[in-house]
């Protein structure tokens, strides 16, 4: 096969005969850390039988790498193999550049020549359009998701699918492992209160892949929501098992959102994401360690807090006394370039650590701080408090307002998180 170069602004790719190219070829995992091969591996090695002749979409972001760090639209553009049509932009965008509820708007990559459509926040009849427009025969979805319910690439999956499954498209996901593993924690998502950072009723810390997850949502949801199942393919992983965390493999990571800069912040966001629903605390954003940070106005917020949730000995995490200064502050502008103080939480043992019941009991802890306040969100006078949203009911928010500690709070969801388990049993591709 010819050998192609693409010039971009960050310099060249070469891409050559895939099949003497195969992704990790060159080299091997380090002792103690699992050789992994993503979906998009997979499917390199075979130059893209699966989607010989056909037009393809592609929904992906920054994270639709190989093990080399080439991309996946830039793979199939010169692959010859794939008749790639077009490419869609989920939240913070095809590249990866825009903030949280933000996107990059449409326009034509680069490289490729091909539209790329802004579809974050897409509708399903936006969604159908688009798909239209571009002629596709096949939708290829790819982007590294960090297993919370709340962080909203699995719902532009979702809704995705579902206009899939309406135009009659195929559907195929190239699938990544969870980079906080295999596990579920957390509180069901409930009909009331479903929003853009959880449309379905799944359990805040997932613990599927994109691939499980799109066969649970196409047989669970699809039928009622879309009147039909979408043709769904997975290209599974290799290698990967689900007590195996992104720590413990070779895959490289590159940002999913530009908050989400390392593993370390994967780990704690299904916990610490919750703190996006308090007005009076940040979550750390526009520091070198969102969602590991968390803080409020030093007048405010003390020393007693790390010293309190130290004194717990929760598993696996301890915190460290911490002060910054938050250089973006999302929906919290009364928190930008002021002074927080709060605590820094550091894993120290990744197998016994839940980050969701960390998270509540910091909750907890923060809420005897009289300065402490639920955020309350003006455009939506039916369900104004956003920690609803995130935790799927009001449950969390009022049993900590009436004084309930951590393990009330915790054990309050076990009956829906067993059920849960049971039903996303069948759709499980890993052991």
């Amino acid at each position: 096969m010819e050998r192609r170069k693409f010039l971009a602004g960050a310099g060249a790719v070469t891409v050559g005969a895939v099949a003497a190219t195969a992704p990790g070829a060159a080299g091997h995992a380090a002792p103690g850390i699992r050789h992994v091969e993503t979906g998009l591996d997979v499917l390199v090695r075979s130059d893209f039988a699966d989607l010989a002749g056909q037009r393809v979409g592609v929904i992906s972001n920054p994270t639709g790498v190989d093990s080399d760090y080439r991309h996946l639209v830039d793979l199939m553009h010169a692959s010859g193999s794939v008749r790639l049509a077009a490419a869609f932009g989920p939240e913070h965008g095809f590249r990866g550049s825009a903030q949280a509820g933000g996107s990059e708007g449409t326009g034509v990559d680069a490289r490729t020549g091909i539209t790329v459509y802004d579809a974050y926040g897409a509708s399903l009849a936006k969604w159908e359009s688009m798909f239209t427009q571009a002629g596709v025969d096949t939708v290829v979805f790819d982007i590294q998701d960090v297993g919370a319910r709340f962080y909203t690439y699995i719902w532009t999956m979702y809704t995705s699918m579902m206009a899939a499954a309406r135009v009659g498209k195929r559907y195929v996901v190239l699938d990544r492992p969870n980079p906080v593993g295999g596990r579920a924690y957390g509180p069901m998502m409930t009909a009331g209160y479903t929003s853009g950072v959880g449309l379905k009723e799944i359990v805040q810390q997932h613990g599927m892949t994109v691939g499980e997850l799109a066969r649970f949502f196409n047989a669970e949801f699809l039928p009622a929501a879309a009147g039909r199942k979408v043709d769904l393919h997975v290209v599974e992983c290799r290698h990967w098992k689900r007590d195996k965390l992104a720590a413990d493999t070779d895959l490289p990571w590159v940002l999913p959102s530009p908050n989400m800069p390392t593993t370390d912040t994967a780990l704690v966001y299904p916990g610490t994401g919750l703190f996006e629903g308090v007005a009076s605390l940040t979550e750390g954003r526009g520091t070198c360690k969102p969602f590991e940070l968390i803080g409020g106005l030093a007048d405010d917020f003390d020393y007693h807090w790390s010293d309190r949730l130290n004194a717990r000995e929760l598993p696996g995490v301890e915190f460290r006394e911490a002060y910054f200064t938050p250089t973006s502050a999302g929906q919290k502008p009364a928190l930008l370039n002021k002074l927080c103080a709060g605590v820094e939480v550091k894993v120290v043992d990744r197998a016994t650590y839940d980050p969701i019941r960390t998270a509540v009991a910091m909750l907890v802890e923060a809420h005897k701080y009289e300065a402490f306040a639920w955020r309350r969100d003006s455009w939506d006078a039916v369900r104004p408090y956003w920690i609803d949203k995130l935790t799927g009911s009001p449950r969390l928010r009022t049993m900590i307002d009436a004084g309930a500690d951590v393990d009330d709070v915790v054990g309050a969801w076990a009956d829906e998180l067993a059920d849960f388990n049971r039903r996303r049993e069948p759709h499980l591709l890993y052991r």
